[in-house]
C-alpha cells in the first residue's frame, strides 16, 4: 500500500508503467511555461511505456493534492485516448492547438474550462504537487457527459484500470 501522502493511495493496486517528461523530472520544478498565473499555461510534453497489453485506452489526469481545498485541484483530464498512443506533444492541453489524439475528450477543469490549466500555488502557501496521472484501461471508450467532473472520471477509471503511471512536478509561489 502506498503512503496516505500520495492521493492514489486508497485507489486500486495495480501494476505500474513509466511516464516521463523531457520538460521535467519526476519530483523537479516544473517549467515557467507550465504555470497558470506568470506562465504560458501550457502542458508539458508527456511520454509513456510499458502499459499492459491488454491495454485499450488511456486516460490523463493532473492532480494538485495541496490545493487549500478539501478536495484538492483539478488542473486537467483527458479520457478515450487510444491505446496506439503513447506520447502527448507539449501544449496538447490547449484546445485550439488541435494536439490531442482523434477522439480524446478533455473534460472541465476546476475552473470549467476544457484544458489544461497550470500550476498556480496561492503566494506563500508552500510547494504545492502535480501528480499527472496516465491510467491504462480495458475499454476503448469511456461513457460520460461532457460537463462530467474529473472526480466523476476518477470513478470510471477505477473500474477499469489495468496499470497506472505517474510523474509527478511541483510548484511554488513565493510570498510577496
Amino acid at each position: 500500500m502506498t503512503s496516505p501522502n500520495d492521493p492514489h493511495w486508497r485507489l486500486p493496486e495495480v501494476p505500474t508503467f513509466t511516464l516521463v517528461s523531457p520538460d521535467f523530472a519526476d519530483g523537479d520544478t516544473l517549467p515557467q511555461w507550465a504555470r497558470s498565473d506568470s506562465g504560458e499555461d501550457r502542458s508539458p510534453t508527456l511520454h509513456w511505456e510499458g502499459a499492459p497489453s491488454g491495454t485499450r485506452s488511456f486516460a490523463l489526469t493532473m492532480f494538485d493534492p495541496d490545493a487549500p481545498t478539501s478536495s484538492g485541484w483539478w488542473h486537467w483530464a483527458v479520457y478515450n485516448i487510444p491505446a496506439k498512443v503513447t506520447s502527448l506533444p507539449p501544449d496538447a492541453g490547449n484546445p485550439e492547438a488541435g494536439l490531442l489524439p482523434a477522439g480524446a475528450i478533455t473534460l472541465p477543469n476546476e475552473l470549467r474550462q476544457p484544458r489544461y490549466q497550470g500550476a498556480a500555488p496561492p503566494a506563500g502557501h508552500g510547494e504545492h504537487r502535480y501528480y499527472f496521472t496516465v491510467s491504462a484501461l480495458d475499454v476503448e471508450r469511456l461513457d460520460l457527459t461532457e460537463d462530467a467532473t474529473p472526480a466523476r472520471l476518477g470513478i470510471m477509471i477505477s473500474n477499469h484500470i489495468v496499470a497506472r503511471a505517474q510523474l509527478v512536478g511541483v510548484s511554488e509561489t513565493p510570498a510577496r
